[in-house]
């Protein structure tokens, strides 16, 4: 092929030519795959089977030399361009129709120092390599719920995970990160560098540059924990509900919860009379010792007759690893929408109970997180992330195989989300964030009184907006 037909960040197509090509593809160490390869399809194929997207390039780095390369390649050919980490980013934005992909995804490197209990994790490493790692030692970095979710998207969205109460999000355990910005420069942030930048990824997604490699303090949790999983059903739902937003009021910053109304899903251990009932799952885990952890969830466990009781001990990568069967990559479809919460009355709990015991697809997951203790502890304008102040997080995680139903899946999602509005105080999730629809309205309500400070961060970091396939954050003017 002798000329190359891409796509530019206003939305038009060039043409690149072979010599153009060829320069780029010579200055990588990894692989250039363009659409003749035969790995291409597999390489392109990102977690949500919901976006089939087809870059013209995708630049497969092996290194912070090859990230350069190819930020400085499209911000000189004005390219549009995705950046993968992990590649589970929900609304798709780690790839992109006729652009560049800049692929971290073979940049899996890991280094623990159990001396300092810190982990120096590459951009396109999972969870699960992360906690592979960490585990040898008996440490953790906070992190996410599904092993194959990426650390990069995770953490820079803020990082929800299942040990907030008692260590905070993942960003509040972040120390510094490697990242190359627009200009094609290699930097340092954190506390003592570029502290400015260091705020701004803390919570402010990919706006700023791609992260080569994260630095994260670890703790001491594991190799086991102690899981509470009892599954009720949704008869008695808000009953249910409000018992355990009784009982988090009181519980220690040691177990961090959420309640999910969720479909019982047919699997090994789950009686087959209650396949594909709805139920209410009053999941969390508790990272102290295992008789404590006993103790505390004991109370969750007798508020009913369960359908089935997964609590006990566990160990952690287990745990971490047990949403994977139900999140497979590139054959579901995935959509979720989240809106902060004032509380969790009985009148919430009723208005969101109309929409989620009666779901479009029966995997859609309801999920109401709990906030507080340690992610509660750092102020709203000590890093990008906004919200922790609020006492509860509602996601609507959408998950169906069906495309036929993709239509009437969104609709259900976005008018859910819509009729909650009353009950919140705005603010939501920026990893749940839909397709990011809303656009400008939907950053400006995550960011809140932090936007204008991003806006000017971004043009400072990025007055190109180049890097703007994410929860986009426009340089200010």
């Amino acid at each position: 092929m002798s000329e190359w037909k891409v796509r530019t960040l206003e939305g038009t197509s060039m043409t690149l030519s072979e010599e153009a090509i060829q320069a780029f593809r010579t200055s990588l160490r990894g692989p250039l795959v363009e659409p003749d390869n035969p790995q291409y399809d597999e390489v392109r194929q990102i977690w949500n089977g919901m976006h089939n997207k087809c870059p013209a390039l995708i630049a497969r780095c092996t290194g912070v030399a090859d990230v350069i390369a190819a930020v400085n390649f499209a911000r000189e050919h004005q390219l549009l361009v995705a950046v993968r980490g992990g590649g589970h980013n929900v609304s798709g934005s780690g790839s992109c129709d006729g652009g560049m992909m800049i692929d971290l995804s073979l940049m899996k490197g890991i280094h623990v120092d159990p001396r300092t209990r810190t982990a120096r994790v590459q951009g396109g490493a999972t969870l699960g390599d992360m906690d592979r790692e960490t585990q040898v030692f008996g440490l953790a970095a906070p992190s996410g719920n599904v092993s194959t979710t990426g650390v990069a998207g995770l953490t820079l969205g803020g990082g929800l995970n299942s040990l907030r109460r008692k260590y905070g999000l993942a960003i509040d355990n972040l120390l510094s990160v490697d990242i190359v910005t627009a200009d094609g420069q290699a930097r340092t942030a954190s506390a003592e560098e570029h502290a400015d930048l260091f705020w701004g990824v803390r919570g402010g997604g990919g706006n700023f540059g791609v992260v080569t490699s994260f630095k994260f303090r670890l703790h001491p949790v594991g190799p086991m924990i102690t899981l509470c999983a009892p599954w009720y059903s949704t008869d008695d739902a808000p009953r249910l509900l409000a018992a355990w937003r009784d009982f988090m009021r009181d519980a220690p910053e040691e177990f961090s919860s959420f309640a999910a109304i969720w479909t019982v899903p047919t699997a090994p251990g789950i009686p087959e009379e209650h396949h594909g009932k709805r139920a209410v799952v009053l999941a969390g885990v508790h990272c102290g010792s295992l008789d404590e952890g006993a103790k505390v969830i004991q109370p969750l466990r007798e508020l009913g007759t369960p359908l089935v009781d997964m609590s006990g001990p566990m160990p952690w990568t287990i745990v971490q690893s047990a949403f994977d069967p139900f999140f497979p990559k590139g054959q579901r479809h995935y959509y979720f929408k989240s809106r902060n919460l004032k509380n969790l009355s009985d009148e919430t709990i009723a208005a969101l109970l109309l929409h989620a015991v009666n779901p479009p697809a029966p995997p859609i997951l309801i999920a109401i997180w709990h906030y507080g203790g340690a992610m509660q502890r750092v102020g709203d304008s000590e890093t990008a992330f906004m919200g922790r102040q609020v006492p509860f997080l509602l996601s609507v995680d959408c998950i169906w195989d069906d495309p036929a139903q993709t239509e009437d899946v969104l609709a259900y999602a976005r008018n859910f989300i819509a009729e909650m509005a009353p009950y919140s105080p705005g603010g939501l999730y920026v990893n749940f964030a839909g397709l990011g629809e809303e656009g400008v309205n939907l950053v400006q309500e995550a960011y809140g009184p932090n936007y204008q400070r991003l806006a000017e961060l971004k043009a400072k970091y990025d007055p190109t907006n180049l890097f703007r396939l994410n929860q986009n954050i426009k340089p200010a003017m």
